[in-house]
């Protein structure tokens, strides 16, 4: 289990579910999640380019 790091909402599912890389929506704020590691499950919100490159500025 683990929670979205948008919204907090619980992401339930188990670790052996997902894969390394795998991406999926929260069912709560429909942000896209991309899966960081599988032990412990960790997830981090993908950005879309425009916001990668405001981050960079």
């Amino acid at each position: 289990m683990a929670h979205c790091p948008e919204c907090e909402a619980v992401i339930d599912m188990e670790d052996d579910e997902v894969e390394e890389g795998e991406k999926l929506d929260c069912h709560e704020c429909g942000a896209e999640l991309e899966v960081v590691s599988t032990n412990p499950l960790e997830l981090r919100v993908v950005l879309d380019e425009d916001e990668e490159e405001e981050e960079d500025w």
